[in-house]
């Protein structure tokens, strides 16, 4: 099986490094995988059969065209050879089931279709790296046990403030205070010393364990 997984900021793409190999193994072998990141989330446009803007390059905004080109992609693909796109994305604030009807009605408006599965982190990507208090203390060992203790997964609560109030030395105040392109630069940090310890069976985030699940079902319905 070839993966191709389509994620939206940097941060999110080294932690789906190290998941990615927990999940298929180190070298993947026999399956393969492309991690594409994109400019942040975006909005799905209107009109879902125009070509998005190439000047704009966040994963929303681009889905629609990235999809219609995937599924003539893996048409060309002979029987012996199976794909599959999995765009991972933040719940952010939405509803998670009106969110979700959005993701499939742009797939349904694909002809051919591509083999595609959504997973959505809830509320950001930082609550996988919650999931495992034991990662965090690991990568962390001065984290605020408060902070941590208070943590309820998969809540809609501001995530990565919370990951902040726990390891940043001044909390999610401080990271605000600098603006985005430090929070940023701070979620690359977390994911890379993170996500190496994460125990991808024992992580307690539902979210991350529907996109475990996910994957492993792929390839093993491959092999």
């Amino acid at each position: 099986m070839h993966f191709e997984i389509l994620v939206e900021d940097a941060s999110g793409k080294i932690a789906l490094s190290h998941f990615l190999d927990k999940i298929l193994g180190p070298n993947g072998a026999p399956h393969t995988r492309r991690i594409i990141e994109y400019k942040g989330i975006g909005a799905l446009p209107k009109n879902l059969l125009t070509d998005a803007d190439p000047k704009k390059k966040a994963l929303l905004t681009k889905l629609p065209s990235l999809l219609r080109g995937y599924g003539r992609t893996f048409q060309g693909y002979g029987a012996e050879y199976h794909a599959a796109v999995v765009v991972v994305c933040d719940l952010d604030r939405r509803n998670y089931d009106i969110f979700m009807g959005e993701l499939m009605s742009v797939l349904d408006s694909c002809t051919p279709r591509p083999n595609t599965i959504f997973h959505i982190a809830v509320e950001e990507g930082e609550a996988w790296l919650l999931g495992d208090r034991g990662a965090i203390e690991q990568a962390y060992p001065s984290a605020k046990s408060a902070v941590l203790d208070g943590y309820v997964q998969d809540s809609i609560c501001g995530t990565w403030e919370v990951l902040a109030d726990a390891v940043h030395n001044k909390g999610s105040v401080d990271l605000k205070a600098k603006g985005y392109p430090e929070v940023g630069i701070t979620k690359c940090e977390w994911a890379k010393k993170i996500s190496p310890f994460v125990d991808i069976i024992n992580n307690e985030s539902p979210s991350f364990q529907h996109f475990r699940s996910g994957i492993s079902t792929l390839a093993l319905g491959s092999s």
